[in-house]
This record gives C-alpha cells, structure tokens and sequence, in this order.
C-alpha cells in the first residue's frame, strides 16, 4: 500500500493509535455479533445496537486506513503540499501566517492558522508567487488577497 502525502509525523501518529484503538474495540464486539439472538427483545436489542456499533467502528477504520495508506487523489497533487507557509494581507490590511494542511485533522494546535489545500484559498493560491493578489469565493463573495511570502516544505 502506498502511504499519502502530505500527513504529518504528529497526525500519522495519532491516526495510527485511533486504528490501533478502533481495532480493538471492534474486535471485542466481533465474537457477540454471532452469538444466536434467541434470548428476549431485550437481549435481541442489543444484538442490534452492538452490530450498529460495529458498523461505526468499521466505517472510521476504513476512513484512517484511506488516509493512511490511501493513494494521492488528483486534487491533492496540484494544489501546495501539506506544511507550505504561507504570509497573506487581506483587503483590509490585515496579515495572517498560515499552513497548508493536506486534512482538517491535521491542524496545528499552535496559534498559525491552517488552511487546506482543497479549500477556495488553497485552491486560488496553487500556482501564485510572492506578490501575487488571489481572489477566492467565500460565502460573504469574492475575497482578494495579497501573497507576501510563500515557503514550500523541506
């Protein structure tokens, strides 16, 4: 399998515990999903919202296992990669430091504020150069803002 890009070592990390967490968990309720339902309603009742459980669990290991080891997808490969740092001044005259995040999970817990790649920012930052002025839809309208700096990861 191949690994995606653009994960940090801190985000790759943590995924890998969840798995790791979720694996078991469902692994607990995997044997009591074939035990026979003949008991009570009540007993039936719990079948059940075990097995919805199980589904749940299933869902999200599916979802880590994609991010994980899932292939790039297009989308990812054209717009800035994951940890590119980013200077804008907005219209207002406002600047901002920002990280480019291949996934919201990845957010820095710092007080640099994040923006992923497939956003309406990313997207209208993919391809700029320092100096450059972007204009990005957002749900207020059109925004504009100017790229003071831009630094690419190692």
């Amino acid at each position: 399998m191949t690994s995606t890009p653009g994960l940090s070592q801190a985000t790759r990390a943590r995924l890998e515990r969840e798995l790791d967490s979720l694996r078991t968990q469902r692994e607990s309720l995997a044997p009591k999903l074939g035990e026979d339902p003949l008991g009570d309603s009540a007993d039936q009742a719990d079948l059940l919202e075990r097995a919805e459980v199980v589904s749940r669990l299933d869902r999200r290991i599916a979802e880590i296992t994609d991010l994980l080891y899932g292939g790039p997808s297009a989308e990812q490969e054209q717009g800035l990669p994951s940890g590119t740092r980013v200077t804008l001044r907005f219209d207002d005259g406002s600047t901002e430091d920002m990280v480019v995040v291949g996934f919201a999970d990845e957010a820095e817990d710092d007080d640099t504020s994040s923006l992923t790649a497939d956003s309406p920012l990313g997207h209208a930052l993919a391809g700029a150069s320092e100096g450059d002025t972007v204009t990005y839809r957002t749900p207020r309208g059109e925004a504009t803002a100017q790229l003071v700096k831009l630094t690419l990861p190692n």
